[in-house]
């Protein structure tokens, strides 16, 4: 269970904080400048336990963490959640980005959010309002190419769903960002996404 408190530019009477629910073996990583490298580092440290001959690959994974939450920072992103859990040996990749978004259209009438997040979407993007016990939202699910093999030329591509939560009492919004790239098992992580996002919940008020 994680709580997290928003940037306090919303109404007075708006929500500060959240709650929601992740698996166990997912990795919080603090969307704050500081905090954000000290989680990074730890998280490294975590990985690479008992590996001493890999100093370039455990530079690498940071310099990567790093660049990926500086761009979410940018975005406005609040935290970051990765997941570490694992089928047997093999990783289950997954990422979370919490993302508040300090203006945008009137929450009042999410089928034209709907509508202007499917026009500015990607081709095969799938966008509709949702009921959530936190309130309605809109959630839209996508796949993007990632890469390709050089050999065979397969397309490798990940899933992405989005859920824009309208803070109530405000203009503002806060956006889940979930993806995968396990292409294989994406209906299951979709799945995963989903029972996460329905676990939200608003707490507080702005004093």
């Amino acid at each position: 269970m994680t709580t997290s408190r928003q940037p306090q530019e919303t109404s007075t009477e708006a929500p500060d904080d959240y709650r929601l629910l992740l698996p166990e073996d997912w990795f919080r990583i603090p969307l704050e400048p500081e905090r954000c490298v000290r989680s990074v580092d730890a998280l490294v440290e975590r990985q690479f336990k008992g590996v001493d001959d890999a100093p370039h690959l455990k530079k690498r994974v940071r310099d990567e963490l790093l660049d990926q939450a500086d761009k979410a920072i940018a975005n406005g992103g609040v935290e970051m959640y990765l997941s570490l859990m694992k089928v047997g040996p093999v990783p289950v990749s997954a990422s979370l980005i919490i993302t508040f978004i300090g203006s945008g259209p009137a929450a009042t009438d999410l089928e034209s959010v709907a509508a202007d997040i499917q026009h500015g979407s990607a081709p095969g993007t799938e966008t509709a309002v949702v009921e959530l016990p936190c309130g309605p939202a809109v959630r839209a699910r996508s796949r993007a190419e990632i890469g390709r093999d050089e050999t065979s030329g397969e397309v490798h591509s990940s899933t992405g769903v989005d859920y824009y939560l309208p803070i109530p009492h405000s203009q503002a919004f806060l956006l889940l960002s979930f993806s995968t790239p396990l292409e294989p098992i994406a209906e299951a992580m979709a799945g995963l996404f989903d029972a996460v996002a329905t676990s939200f919940r608003w707490q507080g008020a702005f004093a």
